[in-house]
């Protein structure tokens, strides 16, 4: 049996003209395509109205992730993966519509790379309870991401979001575990059809144009 067709999935024009702002503020490095900000800002237009067209249909793919070698405290190294721009800002914009249905559930204790949470925080709600309690139980989970079920994440995340952004959710979770198991490293018009730009024409855009 073939699997329904997936449904259109409503995304902003504005969510992503955010998007694109919060990764040009980041200032990160080029992907495995070394395009880099500027150049994407090149046909700024053209390369976000394409983006966001194919985030609605579900049509996006993400490419592979560029592997950079951070080098950690204890000699070794881990991997930290750098995406092109284009996916930069599709992860932000998928992130903005997942985060408010995932936020809910985590733990109350959660503070890594949660909105509003900061590891100040913790430490804070340690230097609390260390004067309720005596001890102190320290771990680490090594290699999580070598070593987490991706079947797994896969149901947890994209399971509530069968329309096209879901399709996005389980083909970013399956580059992932891609790119973990095999480390991939790796490249004006009078009439504007894109809807981006009075986006790009102003600095603060006050019109958030939808589907």
């Amino acid at each position: 049996m073939s699997e329904p067709k997936l449904k259109s999935f409503v995304i902003s024009k504005m969510a992503v003209w955010e998007a694109y702002r919060r990764v040009k503020a980041n200032k990160g490095g080029a992907g495995v395509d070394e395009q880099s900000i500027a150049e994407f800002e090149v046909d700024l237009k053209d390369n976000l109205y394409r983006l966001w067209n194919r985030l609605s249909s579900g049509s996006y793919f993400p490419p592979p992730v560029r592997a950079v070698q951070i080098p950690k405290r204890d000699g070794s190294s881990r991997t930290l993966g750098v995406p092109t721009v284009s996916d930069g800002i599709a992860q932000t914009v998928v992130r903005g519509y997942l985060e408010p249905s995932v936020e809910p559930v985590f733990h109350e204790d959660s503070y890594g790379y949660r909105p509003g949470r900061s590891a100040h925080q913790a430490l804070g709600v340690c230097r609390e309870r260390c004067w309720r309690n005596d001890w102190v139980l320290d771990l680490d989970i090594r290699s999580f991401f070598d070593s987490v079920s991706w079947d797994l994440v896969l149901k947890a995340v994209a399971a509530p979001h069968r329309s096209a952004l879901g399709s996005v959710v389980r083909r970013a979770v399956a580059q992932s575990a891609i790119a973990t198991r095999g480390r991939q490293s790796g490249r004006a018009r009078s009439r504007d059809p894109s809807g981006f730009g009075d986006f790009t024409a102003a600095r603060q855009p006050d019109v958030a144009l939808r589907v």
